[in-house]
């Protein structure tokens, strides 16, 4: 019995923690831009003219089979990467427009860090 309410307690403090609601942090429902990680990306403020700039690049639109999300993983091969300019924010990401979105992918991984809407 002793055990239990021991056990039982810890779990309330788990739950209840501060690093359990950060845990949940950065995760947005719906079509708002999600960001995975926390690291530097393109500045809200910035995001319209970032916007026009891959426009007016012409940048070529791959096409995937699988949604794009954050999270996801691009193929290896067949989609290019571009660098941001300097002048949307010091970032590492690379973008590139898939299906019609426009995403910031971490180059290493080519995993999707953020869709840009």
């Amino acid at each position: 019995m002793r055990n239990r309410i021991l056990a039982l307690a810890a779990l309330a403090a788990a739950i209840g923690s501060p690093v359990a609601a950060q845990a949940q942090t950065g995760i947005t429902v719906g079509r708002a831009p999600a960001v995975v990680d926390g690291g530097p990306t393109i500045a809200v403020e910035q995001r319209p003219a970032f916007r026009e700039y891959v426009i007016e690049q012409r940048v070529p639109a791959f096409s995937i089979p699988d949604r794009v999300v954050v999270g996801a993983t691009l193929p290896e091969t067949g989609i290019t990467y571009y660098d941001v300019p300097q002048r949307f924010g010091a970032t590492t990401y690379r973008y590139t427009v898939v299906n019609g979105e426009t995403v910031l992918v971490e180059p290493h991984s080519r995993r999707i860090v953020e869709v840009m809407d």
